[in-house]
């Protein structure tokens, strides 16, 4: 904790003095022509204990942040064949849906580690694997980006308020990367864990990061936080490929939202560096 305490106030000092940048206004996909080109996005529902959000990165494969792939209150892992991928989720109606079969979580994540740790942030990253393709006229998936810096980006994601239509956000800025942490001042809130923080690469859309909580800062001021993707997601393609060891169980706490009624939520992961 205080490493992470360390880092963030090193780097957030220059943030402060910038002041908040809320980018631009959050806007509701309530159509399907609204949609297009972001069918790979979509809600992943967990066995009855909420949501997240994922994104295709193969037509078999979705990624999305490790921890939405356990139990919040037994600390395990959620069963495979019970998480349901609904790409192009839009009020009850997916484009295309499907279960998945494997869930890979990235070696470090650490099994009951405190959330203010930074290892967990870099690895809460996992791949659920599907029990079929989603065929490229469905859905195209997304490419990881191979370089990125501090600048624009843009957020995909479902959340509290708005489970039912995906959210985009077209402008916000990535402020800092430290220690393959990133930075984003990003409309983020409960469930949009595992959205996917998009950059553009020589006018292509890439995955730059994942949103795996918020971080406070002095201030008061929230800012969210993601990590570096490339060698962890090739690392678990790999294992993907050619088989692993069991999955290590990993804590709860996971930022998903109950779907309906007056249930408490279990809510976002919150880094507090003081």
């Amino acid at each position: 904790m205080i490493f992470l305490r360390h880092i963030l106030c090193a780097c957030l000092l220059t943030l402060i003095a910038q002041g908040a940048w809320a980018g631009s206004r959050l806007e509701t996909m309530d159509s399907r022509g609204d949609m297009l080109g972001w069918e790979a996005v979509g809600r992943i529902d967990l066995a009855g204990r909420g949501f997240c959000t994922g994104v295709l990165i193969a037509p078999d494969q979705v990624l999305t942040a490790a921890h939405c792939m356990y139990d919040k209150t037994t600390q395990a892992p959620l069963l495979a064949q019970d998480i349901v991928f609904r790409s192009g989720y839009l009020k009850g109606e997916a484009l295309s849906e499907r279960r998945g079969v494997k869930v890979v979580v990235a070696e470090g994540y650490v099994p009951g580690g405190n959330v203010t740790h930074i290892e967990n942030v870099r690895k809460d990253v996992a791949i659920l694997k599907l029990d079929s393709p989603i065929f490229s006229s469905e859905a195209d998936p997304f490419r990881i980006a191979e370089t990125g810096g501090p600048g624009t980006v843009q957020v995909m994601s479902y959340g509290q308020d708005r489970s039912e239509a995906m959210s985009w956000q077209r402008s916000c800025a990535l402020e800092q990367e430290v220690n393959d942490l990133k930075l984003f001042d990003c409309d983020i809130t409960f469930g949009s864990s595992g959205a996917p923080v998009f950059v553009k690469n020589g006018g292509r859309v890439r995955i730059l990061s994942l949103v795996s909580g918020t971080a406070q800062l002095a201030g008061g001021r929230r800012i969210g936080v993601g990590m570096a993707l490339g060698p962890v997601v090739a690392e678990l393609r790999a294992r993907l490929r050619y088989g692993d060891a069991p999955a290590r169980q990993v804590s709860g706490g996971a930022k998903r939202i109950k779907i309906g009624g007056g249930g408490s939520a279990s809510g976002a992961k919150f880094l507090r560096p003081n």
